[in-house]
């Protein structure tokens, strides 16, 4: 069963939520905005059996403590500190599969580059690392916010932390809305109506232009290195277009690229398909090179 768990680390208490057995190859889940772990509820248990699984909820998400964002910085680049300040605490390191969806791209890419050797595999679900991946509605983040940013710029990205925004993050894409469960979006709005959690979102939205930046990095980065990856893509998803998936082709022409009839959190919709195609990779995949690896 999944268990539920507290961590201090520099200070913050960190939540994260594990299943399986710790001596299982170990299987890290970094998620994506706005939600928390608690996206990964079906698919923790789904895997446990096979692996040892955890996912964390970032400062300012979820379960895990936000700080004043007057005195704590909202940066991609603090929020991967602190996910491999955990990481190191509770000894949830050396190979490992990462799963990265969508703001877990950019933090998983950043544990990635200061520790290659941990990262055995990859499984890539809607995080973008591409200029076409970017749909319309960045645009008011990527030719406003990021090139001014003022309350002027800030207001109208308000929208985006809306009741009906959040809900539209789940349902956008998604052919049976009657596999959505309200209870997502209705958890992320009870967080995001802390003080201050807005702030702490346009923080971030400020500051995903440093993600940006880094693409041709992280794609320099997987054309040379080639790391076992499985892609899975939703078609219709809110923030990043089709193109977005197709694109990681280009570098890693090895990878398999799954093209899902879903949206932005594929794993509500798609649950069986994503956990069948992953066990099947990584018996076929991954183990194989372990063990050639390892004799």
């Amino acid at each position: 069963m999944t268990t539920f768990h507290t961590t201090e680390v520099q200070g913050l208490n960190i939540f994260y939520r594990q299943a399986g057995d710790p001596s299982n190859p170990k299987l890290l889940l970094l998620g994506g905005f706005p939600s928390s772990s608690h996206q990964f509820r079906n698919l923790i248990p789904a895997l446990a059996g096979r692996f040892h699984v955890l996912s964390v909820d970032y400062p300012g998400f979820g379960n895990t403590d936000m700080p004043d964002p007057s005195k704590w910085d909202y940066t991609f680049d603090h929020l991967a500190e602190i996910v491999e300040g955990l990481l190191i605490e509770i000894g949830f390191t050396g190979p490992m599969g990462i799963y990265m969806q969508d703001y877990g791209g950019p933090i998983g890419n950043r544990i990635i580059a200061r520790h290659p050797d941990w990262l055995q595999w990859q499984i890539i679900q809607n995080a973008n690392s591409y200029e076409e991946g970017f749909t319309t509605v960045w645009d008011g983040i990527r030719h406003a916010l990021w090139k001014n940013r003022s309350p002027e710029t800030e207001a109208p990205l308000k929208a985006f932390l809306a009741a009906e925004t959040v809900k539209a993050v789940y349902t956008t894409g998604h052919r049976d809305l009657s596999k959505i469960s309200p209870d997502n979006w209705n958890t992320d709005l009870f967080f995001l109506s802390r003080p201050e959690a807005h702030r702490v979102q346009l923080d971030l939205f400020y500051d995903y232009r440093t993600n940006a930046a880094l693409y041709p990095t992280w794609q320099a980065s997987l054309r040379e290195r080639q790391p076992l990856t499985l892609i899975f893509w939703g078609q219709g998803d809110i923030f990043f277009t089709p193109a977005g998936g197709e694109a990681f082709l280009r570098d890693l022409p090895a990878a398999e690229l799954v093209r899902l009839d879903s949206g932005h959190f594929a794993v509500e919709d798609c649950l069986e398909e994503i956990t069948t195609k992953m066990l099947r990779f990584y018996d076929s995949k991954v183990q194989p090179t372990h063990e050639t690896k390892a004799a």
